[in-house]
Parts: structure tokens; C-alpha cells; sequence
């Protein structure tokens, strides 16, 4: 069976981890041929730690004569559609880095894309390889805990430094990045929300704009949510709290979970009784190397995808309605008015005030939390 011939786009923290792992043989059946970043720093990186991989200094010479079977996307994310759809054209399959976009009208022109194009379309969701968050979403669809009910989602597991911001020029701007924690970070949960719960069908935000960080984004947010079965939700994020938890809760009619660490907790009615049942997990999965591989295998052999890129769109939808909410201080439906939300983009892009001098971010080629705590 042919080896799948992988390029990256982005060798940032993310993108060099992913380089790594391909180099040293951990996604079966593929190999890196290529890599693209603008920054010299970078490609002198890739250069002293990817042998025998081409590396090219813009994305235009990379997909004009990279060749390659399919590209990973690493880049910010303003510039993940434009660069999905130029793969697609270029004949290649396509794994994006998480999230799939900004705005959802760029999103959807990308899935058009895709759809056209035939070819393999993934979504760095890594966290649905995570063993405990598949049993929740398990029981939630089966119906264990009766008719779902509430939903709470405390994730302040994502602490971050003022360095951290101050890496890259394009970090927590509203033209950079287009959002804060919702963009960047609790994208995952928010993902793991939609895919074990349903996507809301209104929500209402509160965000605050540089609170614990000198930031012109949000580093702190919280959604009520609606859903279609008259559920709601709860869902809450920081990258302020330096010692954040991580703890989902679900109710149903006919009993409860939690799940927080590596700790299921499942409360269930018989009658007057109530058991309780723990569950503990000892991985998290296969988690960014997982999806790596469950890509690969899909071009190789057709293996279904665990993270469909087209199941990016319900997380940016959640994201637009959220902005929008804070904007006009009501809540907003799903799906969202894109004219509105467009309109409100164009005008926080222009007002952004952007970075002057920043860090730089050197790669390292190692998956772990960087600026964190943990």
C-alpha cells in the first residue's frame, strides 16, 4: 500500500510537534516530504531537524511543487479556509488545525470546497480520542441518563502568561486571531460539547475583554446555551486562573455524570435508590498523534474519520454566536446571521491595534502545553 506523502504548513509549536512525530515514525503508513513557514528562524529549524524534507519559504511555492498526497495546516487560523481550499485545488487531502475558521461564511465556502474536491477533509479534534469524553458521549447518545436535561462545563484548565500572548504578533488580536480563549484554546470543549450534548440553537455570552491579561480579546467567557430538546447549558472558560479545573457535568432524567481529571462518575435512579458507578481512565487517548494516524489510515484505506473537517462548523458557529451575543447584549440564534457577524468582524479587525515588537515562538517539536502551569 502507498505510503501517504504529508507537508505542513506551520512549524510553529503545533506544527513542529507534528513534524516530529511523523519523522520519527509514530503515523503509520505516512511520511513527511515537506514543510512551509515564513518565518527563517523556522525553516532553519526544519532544516537542522527534518532531514530529507523539503522546505519552502512561502505557500504558494509549496502547493505549486511540493507534490505532496496531503497538507496539515498549522498556520493561524484567518488562514485556514483560504489555504483548505487552495489544497483541495491542488489536488490534495486536508487536516486542519483546530479551528476550522473565524467566520462561519468562510467555513462553509471551505466544506463547498471540500465536497467538490472528493478528497480526505480532517479537523484537529484531538480530544475526541480521549477514552472517558468518547464513554460520556456514549451514554449521553444511548440514553443512559434518560432525556438530557442541563449541561455545565467548567474548563479553566487552560492558564496562560502574559509571554505566552507576547510570542507572536498575531496572538490575541482581533486581525491576528480573530478572538481569545474561545478561539484558541476552549475550541476543544467547546467541539466535545456539541459532539456529546447536540449543537445549542441559542446562547447567550458574557466575555471579558483583556481581564487578567493586556490582551484586546477575551480571556475569560461564559455561554448559556440552548438546545432543540429544551436543554440547557452552561459552559465556562479562562486562561486566567492559574490553577483551573476541568469538570463537566450532565444531568438526564434518570440520573447524572461528572467527569473531571481522569475520573468518570456516573449516578443513575432505580426507584428510591440511586448507585453510584466510577470509572477510571488511565490515557487520554491517542490524542494529536491519534488523529495523525486515523488521517492516514483514511487516505490509505477509507477508514472513517474520527474528527470529519466538516465538524468544524458547528464549533465556529457556537464561537459567532457567542461574539455576536456579547455585542448585542441579547441572546442569539444558532444557526447564526452571517451578514451580522461578518459585518462585526470587518469592524473589530479595524479597530485592532495589533503588536509591535513580540517573542518569537521557537519551535521544539514536543506536544505539550507551552506557557502553562501544567
Amino acid at each position: 500500500m502507498k505510503t501517504v506523502s504529508i507537508g505542513i504548513i506551520g512549524i510553529g509549536n503545533i506544527g513542529s510537534a507534528h513534524a516530529v512525530a511523523l519523522r520519527d515514525g509514530r503515523v503509520e503508513g505516512a511520511r513527511l516530504a515537506a514543510i512551509c513557514d515564513i518565518d527563517p528562524n523556522k525553516q532553519t529549524w526544519a532544516r537542522e531537524n527534518l532531514p530529507d524534507v523539503a522546505v519552502y519559504e512561502n505557500h504558494r511555492d509549496f502547493f505549486n511543487h511540493s507534490g505532496v498526497d496531503a497538507v496539515i495546516l498549522s498556520v493561524p487560523h484567518y488562514f485556514h479556509p483560504p489555504y483548505a481550499m487552495e489544497g483541495f485545488a491542488h489536488g490534495m487531502h486536508v487536516l486542519s488545525e483546530k479551528p476550522a475558521g473565524v467566520a462561519v461564511s468562510a467555513v462553509k465556502e471551505m466544506m463547498e470546497a471540500a465536497k467538490a474536491s472528493g478528497k480526505v477533509f480532517g479537523i484537529m479534534w484531538n480530544q475526541r480520542t480521549d477514552p472517558m469524553y468518547q464513554e460520556v458521549r456514549r451514554m449521553v447518545q444511548e440514553g443512559e441518563l434518560g432525556k438530557p436535561l442541563r449541561l455545565m462545563w467548567q474548563t479553566t484548565r487552560w492558564y496562560r502568561t502574559q509571554e505566552y500572548y507576547d510570542s507572536g504578533t498575531w496572538r490575541a488580536t482581533w486581525d491576528g486571531e480573530g478572538g481569545g480563549v474561545l478561539m484558541n484554546q476552549a475550541p476543544h470543549q467547546l467541539d466535545l460539547m456539541q459532539w456529546i450534548f447536540g449543537v445549542p440553537t441559542a446562547v447567550r455570552a458574557e466575555c471579558a475583554m483583556g481581564k487578567y491579561h493586556d490582551i484586546e480579546v477575551e480571556d475569560e467567557a461564559t455561554l448559556f446555551c440552548r438546545f432543540e430538546n429544551g436543554a440547557t447549558g452552561i459552559f465556562h472558560t479562562t486562561t486566567g486562573e492559574e490553577h483551573g479545573v476541568n469538570r463537566l457535568e450532565i444531568f438526564g432524567t434518570t440520573g447524572r455524570l461528572t467527569a473531571e481529571g481522569r475520573t468518570l462518575t456516573v449516578y443513575r435512579k432505580n426507584g428510591k435508590q440511586t448507585t453510584v458507578e466510577t470509572k477510571e481512565f488511565e490515557t487520554s487517548g491517542g490524542q494529536h498523534v491519534g488523529i495523525l494516524n486515523n488521517f492516514a489510515a483514511a487516505i490509505r484505506d477509507g477508514s472513517p474519520l474520527l474528527a470529519p473537517g466538516y465538524e468544524g462548523l458547528a464549533e465556529v458557529e457556537i464561537c459567532n454566536a457567542a461574539y455576536l451575543s456579547v455585542h448585542s447584549g441579547k441572546e442569539e440564534a444558532i444557526p447564526t446571521d452571517t451578514k451580522r457577524f461578518d459585518a462585526l468582524l470587518r469592524d473589530l479587525r479595524a479597530s485592532s491595534k495589533g503588536k509591535g515588537k513580540t517573542t518569537q515562538e521557537a519551535p521544539d517539536g514536543i506536544y505539550k502545553k507551552r506557557w502553562s502551569n501544567l
